[in-house]
Order: structure tokens, then sequence, then C-alpha cells
């Protein structure tokens, strides 16, 4: 990170870091791109208006050396601003004042566009926008994080793994609650009706499916569209 608010750089490098990520700032442009260059970073955050050289003038000379993702902080938000800032290959935008929560959020959404394995935890599942760290045991639809119980957790994984599959009730409840009891198939019926709930916001697609008189599968299409 390049911020040379000293404030600002403390407040983001610990919310980064307690999402797991290894952080180092610099507080001046030509600091900044010295070190941007010189180390193998997966991503970099830049302030707009450093002192020495500019955000954005920091990402056009790392482009043209490396394909490192890019975010840029700033207060700046007319249109045409953002399309210079583009234009010198800014992957993202978060204008100040911004939430911390919300920078971690586009941090991992631009890893994920980015290529995904620069991200914390090897075993990911993928569905279209759907991701499950599986090693984190954190679920993200897009840019947003899902509040996920063990158990719903669980069954979305089972679900992702295998997309399009039709899953009986029977077996989600066998491999989901450990038990094939007509409560426990009933049990898996609430558990859908809250995965949906969290996954879908009232959209007019869901991205699990009924699969009537047998059970459920996930649609990539519909998780692609989420």
């Amino acid at each position: 990170m390049v911020e040379d608010d000293g404030k600002t750089a403390d407040t983001v490098s610990l919310y980064l870091r307690h999402a797991g990520f290894k952080v180092a700032v610099a507080p001046n442009g030509l600091e900044g791109l010295r070190r941007a260059t010189a180390e193998p970073f997966d991503l970099v955050i830049l302030d707009r208006m450093l002192p020495g050289l500019s955000g954005e003038e920091i990402c056009r000379r790392l482009k043209s050396a490396a394909d490192v993702p890019v975010i840029i902080l700033t207060a700046m938000v007319e249109e045409e601003d953002r399309l210079d800032g583009f234009k010198a290959g800014v992957d993202d935008y978060v204008t100040k004042p911004f939430s911390p929560r919300e920078l971690v959020a586009r941090v991992r959404a631009v890893l994920r566009r980015a290529g995904g394995s620069k991200e914390r935890g090897g075993d990911t599942v993928r569905v279209g926008a759907l991701v499950l760290d599986q090693d984190a045991r954190e679920a993200w639809l897009g840019d947003r994080a899902l509040e996920l119980s063990p158990t719903e957790f669980r069954m979305l994984t089972v679900l992702a793994r295998a997309p399009g599959k039709v899953f009986p009730r029977e077996e989600l409840a066998e491999r989901i609650l450990r038990e094939g009891s007509e409560a426990d198939i009933r049990t898996v019926d609430a558990h859908v009706k809250n995965l949906r709930r969290k996954l879908d916001r009232g959209g007019s697609d869901s991205c699990i499916m009924t699969v009537f008189g047998v059970g459920y599968r996930l649609s990539a299409e519909a998780c692609r569209r989420a």
C-alpha cells in the first residue's frame, strides 16, 4: 500500500492483516514505486494524490513492467478522472471516504478476477461469481461476503462441487447432516430456504434450483449472473 496519510495506512493495514493478507506500506510515490518494482507483490493499493509521483503514474509504470493488479484510493469522483485512471491500467477505484471492510472486499474481488491463486486458501470452489474458500471457511458472491452457518457452508460446497447435478434430499441429509431421518430431510429444506435468501437477494433467478420430487441442484448460469 502506498499512502502518505499514516492514520489511513494503519487502519487499512490492520483490516487487511486481520483478513489474512501480508501488508507493506510506503509513505510516498517514489518509495512506493521502488518497492513495488523490486518485490513480488500480488496487489498494489495506491492513493491517487501522493508526494513524488501520483498514483496513476505509479500504476502506468507498474503495468508497463508487470501485470500486477492495482486499486486506487481517490477523493475525485468525476467520470473523466476515472476514465483516465482506467486508461493507465487501474483495476478498481475506491472513493474516499471509504469503509475498510469494503476495501478488503474489493481487494478479494480484484484478486479473484486476476486469477484467484493469490488469495488465501488452496482449496477453493468457484462457480460463476460464487467462491467458497474451504481453508478460510469463507463464502463470497461477487464482491459480497456471505454469512453462512457451518451446515449452510457444507451444503453449498456439496452443490457447488458438481454444478447442474441433482442431489436428492436424502443424499444431502446424509452428507450434510450425517443422518437420513425424515426430520433431517425437512431440515435440508429449511437450510436451502436460508441459503436462497442469502444468495439471491430477491432476484428472479435462484442459484439453487428445486427439482420437484427429487431434490436440489446448483445453477451455474444463475451464479454467473449473480
